[in-house]
């Protein structure tokens, strides 16, 4: 009986609805667009945040990563007649983070060399890199061609290399590279391996986040021989600085991510107590990871509040369509309480026309929804993600606006003297 009665309420308001075509679809267009931008901003928000998540889990999650940092102090002492800069990662610290932090499961030292690549008469400016064969296990990057560096390269102080992806296509642009040589600064270098593309953090070539693969690899054991412990930095012929450091970077692999954070605050203990000056730098992925999900939630709130404000502007279109229709409608409503209608029912048949409002527009809304992060991706060629819940969120809400808007108006239809509605013209 109460689903009949139901059934025939709807039948009732869609008529009545029908009756006026255009003012109903006008009416509709709040919730439509409303629930549309709520479903498009979160997926705008959610595929930007998970972009950049995945830039942060390339650095490696379980991975801490230690830099030497130029400080103003060392650029000063550089001027004084020695010309000699020492700053920077020792190999003290190093060893004391293989030899007594618990829960490391490795580190890799990585030195830097300021030398040009050449092939030919094809000259790159990489990162030339000195390491050791455990890096690909400990940062994640993974081979293109070949074979990274071997034990055996280090302990034969091998001159060969590993092409980034990126210098790889400029110095071999058409042929395969490997087994081909280049030059690194005087001396050459067989190419054994190239390495995909990667995401990098800090002040490298390119800006924090961004692709960045101008990088060659060579043995740790390689550097040294070739360059020694005192790197200088040429510029047209004469020394510009000597520089002695010992490692650029150490990237330290920590065996469970949930001692990520006690590693991190380890080494920042240890490097503090053992550094005259802040003459280094820390990046933990894991705490960026935790900052962007924080970052995430906001970003996300706000956009779905900009969002939710359109859909407030619909549910007020609602109720203003609605009580002008109660004013329309004052003489049926007079007519049907004469007849023996109960103030529910009249609720009822002002609720369901106001429900069917929103629920038509929140579904149409959530057709254009889905379309319009899919031509984001297409036009903007920004990534969009849109999650089940998003679409049913919007829905709900559409719902309810039906609801909550829709109250006054049926609450007033239904409470008026049923002779005064007889009287109205």
């Amino acid at each position: 009986m109460i689903n009949q009665g139901l059934e025939r309420a709807v039948r009732l308001g869609v008529r009545s609805l029908l009756l006026h075509k255009l003012r109903s679809a006008l009416t509709t267009l709040g919730v439509l667009f409303g629930v549309s931008s709520v479903i498009a901003m979160l997926a705008i928000g959610e595929g930007a945040s998970e972009e950049a998540q995945e830039q942060i889990r390339r650095l490696g999650s379980q991975n801490v990563i230690l830099r030497s940092v130029k400080t103003t102090e060392d650029n000063s002492s550089a001027a004084t007649a020695s010309r000699v800069l020492s700053y920077g990662l020792t190999k003290e610290d190093y060893n004391r983070i293989i030899e007594t932090f618990p829960g490391v499961k490795g580190a890799v030292p990585i030195r830097e060399l300021p030398e040009e690549v050449r092939r030919g008469q094809i000259v790159v400016s990489p990162r030339v890199l000195c390491t050791t064969p455990d890096y690909l296990e400990v940062t994640g990057r993974e081979l293109s061609r070949g074979r990274f560096l071997t034990e055996v390269d280090e302990a034969s102080v091998a001159n060969v290399c590993v092409l980034g992806h990126e210098v790889a296509r400029q110095l071999f642009p058409l042929t395969n590279p490997i087994n081909e040589q280049v030059r690194v600064g005087s001396d050459y270098f067989r190419i054994v391996g190239t390495l995909l593309p990667r995401v990098r953090l800090g002040d490298d070539a390119a800006k924090a986040g961004t692709k960045v693969t101008s990088e060659v690899f060579i043995p740790r054991s390689t550097g040294t021989s070739w360059w020694g412990e005192m790197l200088a930095k040429r510029s047209t012929g004469s020394f510009v600085e000597m520089t002695e450091i010992d490692y650029h970077e150490i990237i330290v692999d920590v065996e469970d991510q949930e001692n990520v954070l006690f590693v991190a605050n380890a080494c920042r203990e240890m490097l503090s107590q053992n550094h005259k000056v802040r003459d280094y730098e820390i990046v933990v992925p894991l705490e960026l990871m935790l900052r962007r999900e924080e970052t995430k939630r906001i970003f996300n709130i706000v956009l779905g509040s900009i969002a939710g404000i359109s859909l407030l502007v619909g549910g007020i279109g609602i109720m203003n369509v609605m009580l002008a229709t109660v004013t329309e409608r004052t003489r049926e409503i007079g007519i049907r309480r004469a007849l023996g209608a109960k103030r529910r029912h009249i609720v009822t048949q002002f609720l369901v026309e106001t429900v069917v409002l929103s629920v038509g527009g929140g579904l149409l809304g959530i057709g254009l929804g889905l379309i319009i992060p899919t031509a984001i991706e297409y036009f903007a060629e920004m990534r969009t993600i849109v999650t089940p819940q998003a679409p049913i969120l919007a829905f709900m809400i559409s719902a309810g606006i039906g609801v909550i808007f829709g109250l006054y108006p049926a609450w007033r239809a239904a409470n008026m003297d049923p002779v005064e509605a007889l009287r109205h013209e």
